[in-house]
């Protein structure tokens, strides 16, 4: 189960295995596969998924990985969204079902060299904004503006929701400045960049 260019860590369990065999085999097609890929990665919106891969439609840029009894085609672009996935088969009365965890899928894993830009984003994405979400909102980070005496400071911009919302600076205070300073130390402090004015959309006023 490997390829030249590419590798995942992606899991398929042996009774997903079992499960898929037996799901190919019922479409009498010599060479058919599975493909795994995610739609709207690195999103709030993403979804993994998967699909036949007929032996006339294989993409010659995925990552094929030959199991014993068939082959998996991972959508290439997809991949550093798939790490640490799990494709599971679980049985029960009703026959079972096949589980598809991707923790990865909303926000890629950061590597090791990963910019602080790239850091910043990753907590955004990962954490934060899934809570804002709640009120509809979001925040996206627009700078990073270096200072001498001053030290880093990030510039974010809210919307939706939380535009023009009256706790806003709250919330920026007590929790978004807070878990972006302690997960990234070196920034000294983060800023609002949203003209706050406009108001139609704000979910507290």
């Amino acid at each position: 189960m490997s390829d030249t260019a590419k590798t995942t860590n992606i899991k398929i369990t042996d009774s997903a295995q079992g499960y898929l065999t037996e799901l190919l085999a019922k479409q009498n097609t010599d060479g058919i596969g599975v493909r795994i890929f995610v739609e709207h990665p690195g999103t709030p919106r993403a979804e993994c998924c998967m699909s036949y891969s007929q032996p006339n439609e294989h993409n010659p840029d995925d990552l094929k990985l030959d199991y014993d009894t068939f082959t998996a085609y991972i959508d290439t672009p997809s991949i550093p969204y798939l790490e640490d996935a799990v494709i599971d088969y679980n049985k029960d009365r009703f026959g079972g079902q096949l589980t598809f965890r991707a923790p990865n899928s909303k926000v890629p894993k950061l590597g090791e060299n990963a910019s602080l830009e790239e850091r910043i984003n990753y907590v955004l994405s990962s954490e934060i904004n899934p809570n804002l979400a709640a009120h509809g909102g979001n925040v996206q980070l627009v700078d990073l503006v270096h200072e001498e005496g001053v030290g880093i400071t990030a510039v974010l911009k809210f919307g939706g929701g939380c535009q023009g919302c009256s706790a806003v600076d709250m919330t920026l205070k007590q929790g978004v400045e807070v878990s972006l300073k302690q997960q990234i130390p070196e920034l000294t402090q983060v800023i609002d960049e949203t003209d706050h004015t406009y108001t139609a959309n704000a979910f507290y006023k």
